[in-house]
């Protein structure tokens, strides 16, 4: 029997196959890769080819012809990692008895077990361990926190938490194994296709020293406040006066390590970031600020700034420290001066053009009025550490530099073009009228019953209050379904249409999880992609389902 292939998106598919067959065919895929293919990602039971639009029809003919089962080059046994566990986890004994073993029965056989990493996801560098024929019920209420170094086990996996993180997992023991770190090359321990033995230890050396293995560039001050690290080729430009109620730094994201549990993370809407940067003459990529408004930024050196994104007024102002205030158009002396006018008139400054800001100036971002991200580039990018090939800040992952507080310091590389001119006017978001979002179904909508498929594209969305860079949380309706089984982790992309046990749609964004088990019944168009990202709680989303082109 052929694989079943399943369209997922413009440039996605997502083929199903066995368990034990989807190795061999990701290897297959990776050796004979299938036309325009981009990258290949593995999940319990399916494969995930990524592939160049225009080729995406060529690609799915092409994986409806393969044979499963068959991997090509012959087989090459990954090295034995053994990994050394303490086995005194909560769940150790009331897992047993659920089992009908003895705890030392229990840990007998976690440990004879031969595991093979058969994919990652949830987290960065989280490695799904296959091995035992066990199915474990995982907790019905998950824990809040899980300790970073818990080895745990749920249906037929084991894990090992590499950050500290929610988790519903059952907890064997713990390990001192770092199998997460920035720093490193790779940076993660285990990788697909991996074999793992569990070693029984009485006790573990503590090597999680001083910082969490997988927050990257996140080091703390003495009073354990996140502080941005410099790098060598910057110089100070910006300080933050007042970040607003977020205030993050991002580029285009970090892409290819999906497979390592690593999310693209990104400006959430790339098409005003890109514009941003352009009008200041940076490269499309250079690291810029994401803001909510409210943001104050002090010049520390002559910059060119650009502001895009949602609608919103900036204005910029002189210190009276740089310049005697003005009231009623005349000067008066710096003594006379009190708290409230500090400041000499305020200047506008245009949103989508380039803007000089001397020393000393203020920058003001009020909040927007319609649209929800502002996007502040300055010329040269703001410089800080490159983490896994990025600057952006991933909020689910926790990678990247800490969002924005009072008193930071940001430094501005150096300027390496001149200025551009904008050439076109980008929409300013979402104005609390309907926005229509366009969808290609699949590759789960047959999960859906006819009521539920209608009401896709026939219910009045809202966007929840509870919505973020993970995803867009969508109010207004319930979609009836007939299958209602959870998935095995399936590989998920950015615009990904979950659907929940709620019956309430979730559409992901740029920090999305890598995998999930809950059902996509369709997938956002990459165009319409960041119109969504600034859609703000309370406004209206139409779904439009377009056929394959």
């Amino acid at each position: 029997m052929r694989n079943r292939v399943r369209r997922m998106g413009e440039e996605a598919w997502l083929v199903e196959c066995e368990p034990q067959e989807v190795a061999a065919l990701a290897a297959e895929l990776r050796e004979r890769p299938v036309a325009g293919q981009v990258s290949v990602r593995v999940g319990a039971q399916t494969v995930l080819v990524r592939v160049r639009r225009a080729m995406a029809g060529r690609a799915g003919e092409d994986l409806r012809r393969r044979e499963p089962g068959t991997q090509v080059g012959g087989d090459h046994p990954r090295p034995l990692r053994e990994i050394d566990v303490v086995y005194d986890g909560a769940d150790l004994a009331p897992l047993a008895a659920l089992l009908d073993m003895s705890e030392e029965a229990l840990v007998s056989r976690h440990q004879t077990e031969d595991w093979t990493v058969a994919f990652c996801g949830f987290a960065p560098g989280f490695a799904y361990l296959r091995g035992w024929s066990l199915d474990v019920p995982r907790l019905d209420s998950p824990r809040s926190a899980v300790p970073a170094g818990s080895v745990a086990v749920a249906g037929a996996f084991s894990a090992i938490y590499p950050t500290a993180s929610p988790g519903g997992w059952r907890l064997l023991g713990r390990t001192a194994a770092e199998v997460w770190d920035v720093d490193r090359d790779p940076p993660a321990l285990l990788d697909t296709g991996d074999r793992v033995r569990y070693r029984a230890v009485r006790d573990v050396l503590a090597l999680r020293q001083g910082r969490d293995a997988g927050s990257g560039d996140r080091p703390a001050d003495a009073a354990g406040t996140p502080t941005l690290r410099t790098t060598a080729s910057g110089s100070t430009g910006l300080t933050v006066v007042e970040p607003g109620p977020l205030t993050l730094l991002e580029d285009l994201g970090r892409g290819g390590l999906e497979h390592l549990g690593v999310s693209p993370s990104g400006a959430a809407d790339s098409a005003a970031a890109r514009l941003a940067n352009r009008l200041v003459g940076n490269e499309r990529s250079a690291a810029l600020l994401e803001t909510f408004g409210g943001l104050r930024l002090r010049a520390d050196a002559d910059l060119v700034v650009a502001v895009t994104g949602a609608t919103v007024d900036v204005v910029s102002a002189l210190s009276a420290s740089d310049r005697v205030p003005a009231v009623d158009g005349q000067l008066r002396p710096d003594g006379a001066a009190d708290e409230e006018s500090r400041w000499s008139v305020e200047v506008p400054v245009p949103c989508g053009t380039p803007w000089a800001v001397a020393a000393g100036e203020e920058l003001r971002i009020g909040y927007p009025e319609h649209g929800l991200r502002v996007y502040v580039a300055v010329r040269g990018g703001v410089e800080v550490p490159v983490v896994l090939g990025s600057r952006s800040t991933d909020v689910l992952g926790g990678l990247g530099p800490p969002a924005l507080v009072a008193g930071t310091t940001l430094q501005v590389g150096r300027a390496r073009a001149a200025v551009a001119l904008p050439e076109v006017e980008l929409e300013a978001g979402s104005r609390g009228q309907s926005t229509a979002i366009r969808v290609l179904l699949g590759p789960r909508d047959d999960v859906l019953d006819a009521d539920g498929l209608a009401d896709l594209t026939r219910v009045a969305w809202t966007v929840s209050s509870t919505s973020n860079r993970v995803g867009v949380r969508l109010h207004g309706g319930r979609l009836g379904r007939h299958v209602r089984e959870e998935l095995p982790s399936e590989p998920m992309v950015p615009g990904a249409i979950q659907l929940p046990p709620s019956g309430e749609p979730v559409i992901l964004l740029r920090d999305h999880p890598v995998t999930g088990g809950y059902p996509v019944v369709g997938v956002v168009l990459g165009a319409d992609l960041d119109r969504l990202a600034q859609a703000r709680p309370g406004d209206r989303i139409e779904l439009l389902v377009v056929p394959e082109a």
